[in-house]
């Protein structure tokens, strides 16, 4: 290839790379490897005749899917064997390189958002890819299926499981769904704001607090009893690891709950339980693997599945 060529070649690539990086993120969620999926696409294209491709754009999509793909694959079976061995982390055993840029890749995740980042995190690889490319990019399923090696109704239900897993289906009816988000809601801006009276008015006066052995401090108790009790220790945590928006709804078990989950990485849940209009009881968990056993959703209502 000559150097004008390389040069146009190179121009035509810049083009694309901002959509190509959006691509790869929403299918990675992971800024460090979604570069790594781009620039994999560049050196595809450098070694390609490019002349015999008629639509760059789509064949550079079609490209970082593969890559994407076998990268979630990878993540899938390293997650598998973290687990095994009782390393932490679903979000932790992300490629460690993603945090290179945590201001740039916080607002991509926010962009996202971090509930559906949590929810696509569990999808099966294909599945994943299938939701993302058709629900979030309008690539048809004939396309999809000569990536993920499926026939296109085999694809089409790929996405339709993503979605179900992604929208979830609340235990509760809707008037009860909207009054516990409004009670959850009043208690996590009571926590952002460091508002110990509305706290406590959000809670129970005999609330029960449950920690696992990962939530609770070192030598700390594993229960609390009291809505007045927890609610000063909770705020000073808040405060320490800066609360902020890493913290959101979702459907937790079909139920309305909260996530921690920094740059779409799970860390923590908190499961709740309703009596009298408050939050009588809370479950903190942060065991890996009873995190990877919760059944989370995106909280309807919630902008979160965005294109």
């Amino acid at each position: 290839m000559t150097e004008e060529n390389q040069a146009w070649l190179a121009s035509q690539f810049e083009e694309n790379r901002s959509h190509l990086r959006t691509v790869a993120y929403r299918m990675l969620g992971s800024l460090g490897e979604a570069d790594d999926a781009v620039q994999e696409a560049w050196l595809r294209l450098s070694r390609s005749d490019a002349s015999a491709i008629e639509n760059l754009g789509g064949w550079l999509t079609t490209v970082v899917a593969h890559v994407c793909l076998d990268m979630l694959r990878s993540r899938t079976s390293r997650r598998e064997e973290a687990l095994e061995t009782d390393t932490p982390a679903p979000g932790a055993i992300s490629n460690k390189r993603a945090a290179r840029d945590p201001e740039q890749e916080t607002i991509l995740a926010d962009s996202v958002g971090l509930a559906l980042l949590v929810v696509l995190d569990r999808l099966e690889p294909a599945e994943r890819l299938a939701f993302v490319l058709h629900d979030m990019f309008a690539v048809s399923f004939d396309e999809i299926a000569s990536i993920v090696g499926r026939s296109t109704d085999a694809t089409r239900q790929l996405a339709s499981r993503a979605r179900r897993r992604v929208q979830g289906a609340p235990a509760i009816s809707r008037s009860e769904l909207h009054e516990q988000r409004a009670v959850v809601d009043a208690f996590l801006a009571a926590l952002r704001n460091g508002d110990f009276d509305r706290l406590v008015v959000a809670l129970d006066p005999d609330a029960v607090v449950r920690l696992d052995e990962k939530a609770a401090r070192p030598g700390g108790p594993r229960e609390i009893r009291g809505a007045e009790n927890w609610a000063k220790g909770a705020i000073e945590f808040s405060r320490q690891i800066g609360v902020g928006s890493a913290v959101r709804p979702m459907l937790v078990n079909g139920a309305v709950g909260l996530v921690w989950a920094p740059r779409g990485r799970l860390l923590r849940v908190l499961r709740f339980s309703f009596a009298g209009g408050k939050i009588a009881t809370i479950d903190v968990i942060a065991e890996p693997t009873t995190l990877q056993e919760v059944d989370l959703a995106v909280l309807e209502g919630v902008s979160e599945i965005s294109g």
